[in-house]
């Protein structure tokens, strides 16, 4: 719902849904005999609750949020925690309209103060991406009328991406089919290309090697037999895109320093903020299971995704990514321990099948 108030002589409210403003102005352009000299539209203020802890987590939640403000024509408030570091990553995108990062609020004065700082915003709608009583009764507290959960108390087997495609078509009617959107700014990009010297008769890729755990990161050796496979036939440049935990640190110079070294350029010293433009330059990605692989993917780049352990839908829940198993596993999931058996020519068939 949004509301357009009218100055004329004086001024009225009309609620009524976003969608017919264009036949209300007409019909008010026509039957009001002064002019309107000003409209004010107020867009309706909608939360969504997404409390898991992974950038990755929160950029598969990005295609609902965006048909949830498709729907009510009004950007969406996203409440997440810290190590989302949501706010990096989605301040250019449209249909999100603020990141607040939920505080550690634990036990039950903890809930009573993110209620009342929730009350200041004054949201008239939420959707809770979980079955939690807690949010359920922290939005009541915070006042907001319309509250669209996840059944509560029903958070075992449950599909990341079914149960949110199910709590948008039951409450709104639409399906939700598309993939992650995160918008960039064409000058940050074109910025990017500018500092790094991209070329464009130089394939671009971006090569996560780092990852969350150790049993996700794939070894130094895995990556390089695949860079000399493509080292005679394609003129390549590699970014890699690491944290600083020591395992990673490794991987990173266990790769910077073989005859590749001048091809590469690390990334483990820029922000996220900064990342995203260089990512937007490169022309595909070859990722772990890690936050990049997911941000690379929602800027629209093709990722192929080397799911070593960790569920195969994390890496496949998007047309723009395309996952490598182990060698000799049907699937993969938590605790499949495959880093070793991640294969460079099925790598390296399928970087040639989508540049091809």
């Amino acid at each position: 719902m949004v509301f357009l108030m009218f100055n004329v002589k004086s001024s009225f409210r009309i609620d009524i849904e976003a969608a017919y403003i264009p036949l209300i102005l007409l019909i008010l352009k026509i039957y009001i005999k002064k002019p309107i000299s000003k409209v004010y539209i107020l867009l309706v203020k909608i939360l969504a609750i997404q409390n898991k802890m992974g950038i990755g987590d929160t950029v598969i939640y990005l295609p609902f949020i965006k048909g949830i403000s498709r729907k009510f024509k009004s950007p969406v408030s996203l409440l997440t925690k810290k190590s989302s570091k949501a706010q990096e990553f989605l301040n250019q995108t449209t249909y999100i309209d603020q990141v607040i990062y939920q505080k550690k609020n634990d036990g039950i004065l903890g809930s009573i103060k993110l209620a009342g700082e929730l009350n200041t915003y004054n949201f008239e709608k939420v959707f809770i991406f979980n079955s939690s009583l807690r949010f359920n009764l922290i939005s009541r507290l915070a006042g907001i009328k319309k509250i669209y959960q996840y059944p509560l108390f029903k958070k075992k087997n449950q599909h990341i991406i079914s149960a949110a495609k199910k709590l948008i078509k039951d409450n709104l009617g639409i399906d939700v089919n598309e993939n992650p959107e995160i918008q960039i700014n064409k000058n940050l990009i074109r910025e990017a290309s500018e500092k790094l010297n991209i070329k464009p008769d130089e394939i671009n890729i971006l090569l996560a090697i780092g990852g969350s755990g150790p049993t996700k990161r794939i070894p130094a050796k895995t990556f390089l037999e695949f860079m000399k496979k493509i080292k005679n036939m394609k003129k390549c440049r590699f970014f890699l895109a690491t944290g600083k935990d020591e395992g990673e640190q490794k991987i990173l110079n266990e790769i910077l320093n073989t005859e590749f070294k001048d091809q590469c350029v690390a990334l483990d010293n820029y922000p996220i903020n900064k990342i995203l433009p260089l990512i937007k330059n490169c022309n595909i990605a070859v990722c772990n299971d890690t936050s990049f692989a997911h941000l690379s993917s929602a800027l629209g780049i093709k990722t192929i995704t080397l799911m070593a352990d960790s569920p195969l839908i994390y890496g496949s829940y998007s047309t723009n990514m395309f996952p490598i198993i182990p060698d000799g596993e049907q699937t993969v999931s938590h605790d499949s321990l495959g880093k070793d058996k991640i294969n460079p020519d099925k790598i390296f068939n399928k970087f040639m099948s989508i540049i091809s």
